[in-house]
């Protein structure tokens, strides 16, 4: 999708925002993520988690007879983890994600998220690292525990140069999205939480890697995006450009035929990426650059949770 050439050059978050993004979580977030992270990792441990089908090779002692009973076949009962949890944040920083159309760009508010979930899922001996896709390289953070880790890998992300076609050096700003998860899946090899953040503007390569992801960890897919990449305003003749690739277009926003099109083929695009993620088994939340995402976060989790006690409600 093509997007305004002169955008606002936005800036990465200011140093000192993140103490005051840590307060935020800890007021408004705190113990409310899987809990200590109970319901994210089935494994042995002591507190009872989901039944599924017995298994060959199951331990027998774990034969859940309530529900093999009621429903005539034989079922375990898996138990959740107590071991620590290990949070790793997959975050784009391709060209597309430099972009705003407010105070704020995508990178800034992708940024805030993968730091919102690593203050709230650094508790104790859980880790939190983070694997940035970049234009210029990779760069890996590996997992250590503790907050002052946090704050140390946000700070260094945001120090990352700005990406974009005319800065790449091949006058390209594209980020090989599937190549990193693919990176990410060989990074992470205890099962634990894996959160991806991008606006899933490139080729749809990636589901076949997010599902792959989502067969050892459990995956939430974080989709970034601006008012503007949604709807045109009309503001007469507007020079667009891809900021992955850096073509220039001059297009009449007066037209309304032309906004009517935009509108269709973005719905069309950001619901092709819901299905992808769906698909692919990962949880979707989607954030904006003019709305309260940490508002947002808070939602989703409380609707996962309800679902989760649901679903064991029914067993």
């Amino acid at each position: 999708m093509s997007q305004p050439a002169t955008t606002p050059a936005g800036r990465a978050p200011r140093l000192d925002a993140f103490g005051r993004l840590e307060l935020a979580i800890q007021r408004r977030l705190e113990g409310r993520l899987h809990g200590d992270h109970l319901g994210l990792l089935p494994g042995h441990g002591s507190e009872l988690g989901e039944a599924r089908r017995y298994r060959p090779g199951d331990d027998v002692r774990r034969i859940d007879w309530a529900v093999t009973a009621r429903t005539t076949a034989t079922h375990v009962r898996d138990t959740i983890a107590d071991h620590e949890l290990t949070t790793i944040g997959v975050l784009d920083l391709s060209g597309s994600i430099h972009f705003g159309t407010g105070r704020r760009i995508k990178r800034d508010v992708a940024i805030e998220v993968l730091g919102g979930l690593g203050f709230v899922t650094a508790h104790g001996v859980n880790r939190f690292g983070a694997l940035a896709l970049h234009p210029a390289g990779e760069r890996w953070y590996p997992p250590a525990s503790g907050r002052h880790h946090v704050h140390a890998t946000l700070r260094r992300i945001a120090r990352l140069p700005r990406a974009n076609a005319a800065t790449a050096g091949e006058g390209s700003a594209e980020v090989d999205l599937a190549r990193g998860l693919a990176r990410a899946g060989r990074l992470a090899r205890r099962r634990g939480f894996v959160v991806v953040i991008s606006d899933f503007m490139g080729t749809p390569a990636w589901s076949r890697r997010l599902r792959a992801l989502v067969e050892r960890h459990d995956v939430m897919a974080v989709e970034v995006v601006d008012p503007r990449e949604l709807t045109l305003p009309d503001v007469g003749y507007l020079t667009v450009a891809d900021p992955e690739t850096g073509r220039r277009r001059v297009v009449d926003t007066g037209d309304a035929r032309l906004r009517e099109r935009y509108a269709r083929a973005a719905a069309a695009q950001r619901a092709a990426v819901a299905a992808d993620i769906r698909r692919a088994g990962a949880d979707h939340l989607q954030v904006r650059t003019d709305a309260d995402w940490l508002a947002d976060l808070l939602r989703h989790i409380e609707v996962r949770r309800r679902s989760r006690m649901t679903r064991s409600a029914r067993r």
